[in-house]
């Protein structure tokens, strides 16, 4: 079961996509998002959670703050369910996602907002430089403060932020999962 971990909608429960999405753990959520609140990067901030799948991230985002969100999903279903999740934050917190079911770099050349905190969370198989061109199409769109967290895969290596106009900032390991946090290498 995936919920949300704390704040305003602390405990309510999010639906999972049948297939096709990989859940950030409730371990690695916390400790991401310990880390963010000790950083005061979430209250009143705008959030883009890139290949949303339920939407997990940039809920808990909502739940601890964060004053717009974008969730950006490919599939179509994994949408909808992303959709039925915002809804329930929504309920708790008063702030309500915006689900785009498209592509991340379709979303990106249009997006017009600028965010505070971008979460990065590919499919596992991603290749590198569609993850560094999904990077650096984001950089445009970033406060000059903003955090990028990208979630991958231990194996997969860090991203190539210098590439995609960033730098990084630091990284966590939680067995088979690696979080890389970036910047704007303004």
């Amino acid at each position: 079961m995936t919920r949300i971990i704390s704040g305003t909608a602390g405990g309510t429960r999010l639906t999972v996509p049948t297939s096709g999405t990989r859940p950030t753990s409730d371990r690695v959520r916390e400790a991401l998002f310990s880390s963010l609140e000790s950083t005061g990067m979430l209250e009143d901030t705008a959030v883009v959670d890139l290949y949303a799948g339920s939407g997990a991230l940039g809920l808990e985002a909502i739940s601890r703050g964060a004053a717009v969100c974008d969730l950006v999903e490919k599939s179509q279903k994994a949408a909808q369910v992303a959709r039925r999740n915002a809804e329930a934050v929504a309920r708790a917190t008063g702030v309500r996602a915006a689900v785009h079911a498209a592509a991340v770099q379709t979303f990106l050349r249009s997006a017009a907002r600028t965010y505070d905190v971008a979460f990065v969370d590919p499919p596992y198989d991603l290749a590198d430089d569609t993850l560094t061109a999904d990077l650096a199409l984001l950089g445009p769109r970033l406060a000059a403060d903003a955090l990028v967290i990208v979630e991958r895969a231990t194996r997969s290596g860090a991203p190539q932020w210098e590439a995609a106009g960033m730098r990084p900032v630091r990284d966590r390991t939680f067995g088979d999962t690696a979080l890389w946090w970036g910047e704007p290498a303004v």
